[in-house]
């Protein structure tokens, strides 16, 4: 008796002429597709259908524009309750791609657009894989930056497919590369143009061209006698950028591979295990947390992108990288300043940041197209965005928005990138102070992902969220801030780089105290990022703070040996490289917590301020824009988990011996009382 087909509320199927079946994925109520357990039971449905009764070869595509998959729903990983739920929850992704390399039939994905994650892993569960031609990064198996691995089966499969080396850079890295790299590769099979995706995919069932394996040479690093030889190497290689007890994942990998070589069902159970154990544990639970806050500053403001030009008064480095950053997310850009001598530099910068960034044929001139010199603002009136980022100094920017308020149209954002000053401060020029928000990007643009859009107290409402709309439109996070000296990131930042000099003065050595903060997690040492922000700006900042500055920063500012940007500060800079002594000192718990609860201290600070009115942002702001250490989930969340009362008393005893600075902030009790 014929088995009746399933039916589905995410999957459609139809069988064409030649008896090729298309599974067409897509996600009911979400814009995009993922494999949530409703999703992954319709589809292990109607592959156990085609096994019944296989079809002459099989297409799994995506009906949605945005892409193929994007992964597994993340959102059901806050679900899980133990390990054992999560290795199930795995395992049933597994069985779902193991079904796919059952069939009977050739099996092809096509995918148009990203496929990430357990898409990616779906799609290598096929015999082949189509893409659309495209530049842009957005293949890949980034579950390492969630604190896990692949758990669909893809620890296995992507390194028979790419060989070992590869196939753990790809899932270590957690990196995503371009259809076009893809297919170099070997990841994919084919890419073509758009309109040829789907003749494509039926094309290969045809042919069935032979399926793709690593070189000979890539295989033999499989052999036991080898494997341990090759991951002793690969850990040294990760163990300088993540430590194993922060980010078990990467280890984790490397694990599995050297047990198993990628053979055999006891890999798949492995893996299957292996996720289940880092999902419930604590790294992986605050980077899922650091994921949906990062989705939550995304969707802050809503979609507009309706900015079409820019104009950015200021090429020095921070203006001309923000004009650059504009241009490659498709804006043109006009870029201002004195002369065309101070405009040369940034436009150097920009050419040098398209070649790298844009690598389809044609878009970086295109992009150069897009970036021009207005030093006398003649097109200024017909921009969407006006971005300031001149001398940090009042009058000169007060000056400045005075005159270009009568020059640009009604619709125009009036934005300051200002690092330190009151918004209120610098709009009390303009007729009408309600046009000027802030801006304040960090450097380097490129990399770091916030922008504090900070209000005024007349800083009309519609002009705040249209900033924060751009912000949104050109890639950023948008974090509102309410207008004080410092902001948020600037702020928390000065009393972590303040302590770190005190105890430079009491003796401790530079590498020391930076090793110190970066034990904990930190990317960068308070003494290193202090050279990067530049002293001169640190001194500036601690100033308008009303802080006290050691007198070793005064003086290094006075030297003019003010950081990396001088190529001297507290360390000598080669190659845009501090260059730190070998040797040092073993840091203690003791200098960690001076670092670190100076920061969190002052981060609460900020919060009872009414900076930012809310701890969860406040704590993607900290890490979107210091990066604060991912894995303890933020600042505020760090002090849950360690325990508020611990981290009162710490505070108390650290503050008799080194000052008021760390007498705990009133809001730690209330946050502790509910």
């Amino acid at each position: 008796m014929a088995r009746s087909a399933p039916t589905s509320r995410h999957w459609h199927r139809r069988t064409d002429a030649d008896g090729l079946c298309w599974l067409s994925f897509d996600k009911q109520d979400s814009s995009v597709n993922a494999l949530s357990q409703d999703s992954v039971r319709e589809l292990a449905a109607e592959l156990s259908f085609l096994s019944a009764d296989p079809p002459a070869g099989l297409v799994i595509g995506s009906a949605k524009a945005s892409g193929f998959i994007a992964g597994a729903d993340i959102s059901e990983f806050q679900q899980l309750e133990n390990a054992a739920q999560a290795a199930a929850m795995s395992a049933r992704g597994q069985d779902l791609c193991q079904q796919v390399a059952d069939l009977p039939c050739p099996t092809v994905a096509a995918l148009n657009g990203f496929a990430l994650g357990g898409g990616l892993e779906l799609a290598l569960a096929c015999d082949y894989r189509v893409a659309v031609k495209s530049f842009e990064r957005c293949l890949g198996l980034p579950e390492v930056q969630l604190g896990i691995h692949p758990g669909f089966g893809g620890t296995v499969r992507a390194v028979r497919l790419l060989g070992a080396p590869m196939a753990l850079d790809l899932m270590l890295s957690g990196r995503s590369v371009s259809p076009v790299e893809a297919k170099t590769m070997g990841l994919v099979d084919r890419v073509v143009d758009a309109d040829s995706l789907y003749e494509a995919a039926a094309a290969i069932l045809k042919e069935q061209p032979r399926l793709h394996r690593p070189r000979s040479y890539l295989r033999l690093l499989n052999l036991a006698l080898v494997r341990p030889w090759v991951a002793r190497s690969i850990r040294s290689r990760v163990r300088r950028r993540a430590d194993p007890k922060h980010y078990p994942a990467p280890y984790a990998m490397i694990d599995l591979w050297q047990r198993y070589g990628a053979r055999g069902p006891g890999a798949y159970v492995a893996e299957a295990n292996s996720i289940g154990e880092l999902l419930v544990g604590s790294t992986a639970k605050n980077l899922v947390r650091v994921y949906f806050l990062r989705e939550r500053l995304r969707n802050l403001a809503p979609k507009r992108d309706d900015v079409e030009r820019v104009h950015v008064i200021g090429a020095g480095v921070m203006g001309g990288d923000i004009a650059s950053w504009c241009v490659v997310r498709g804006l043109a850009v006009t870029l201002q300043d004195r002369a065309m001598e101070y405009v040369e530099p940034a436009i150097e910068r920009a050419k040098k940041f398209f070649k790298r960034r844009l690598r389809a044929p044609g878009d970086a001139a295109a992009a150069e197209e897009r970036l021009t010199v207005d030093l006398d603002a003649t097109q200024i009136g017909e921009t969407d965005v006006v971005i300031e980022a001149i001398v940090e100094q009042l009058e000169p920017k007060q000056s400045l928005f005075r005159k270009v308020e009568s020059e640009v149209s009604e619709h125009a954002i009036l934005a300051t990138n200002t690092s330190s000053i009151r918004i209120e401060e610098i709009a009390a020029a303009m007729v009408d102070p309600g046009r000027l928000v802030g801006l304040h990007f960090f450097n380097p643009v490129s990399h770091l992902p916030l922008v504090e859009v900070i209000r005024g107290a007349e800083t009309n409402e519609a002009v705040l969220h249209r900033a924060m709309s751009f912000v949104t439109q050109i890639g950023k996070l948008p974090l509102p801030c309410r207008s004080e000296p410092g902001f948020v990131v600037n702020r928390i930042l000065a009393p972590y780089m303040l302590e770190a000099l005190r105890a430079h003065e009491e003796g401790f050595s530079l590498e020391t105290i930076d090793k110190a903060a970066q034990n904990f997690g930190m990317p960068t040492g308070p003494v290193e990022l202090a050279d990067r922000v530049g002293l001169d700006i640190t001194l500036q900042v601690t100033e308008i703070l009303g802080t006290s500055a050691p007198e070793l920063l005064r003086a290094k500012v006075k030297a003019g040996e003010l950081g990396a940007k001088t190529g001297r500060g507290f360390y000598k800079f080669k190659n845009n490289r501090p260059q730190k002594a070998s040797r040092y000192d073993r840091p203690s718990q003791d200098l960690q917590d001076r670092l670190i609860l100076a920061l969190v201290n002052e981060a609460m600070a900020c919060f009872e301020d009414g900076v930012v009115d809310d701890l969860d942002l406040l704590d993607a702001g900290v890490i979107f824009g210091t990066g604060f250490a991912p894995f303890t989930g933020g600042p505020i969340h760090y002090v849950l988990e360690r325990g508020i009362e611990d981290v009162i008393v710490r505070l108390e005893s650290l503050a008799e011996r080194f000052g008021a600075q760390f007498n705990p902030r009133p809001g730690w009790r209330k946050l502790a009382a509910g």
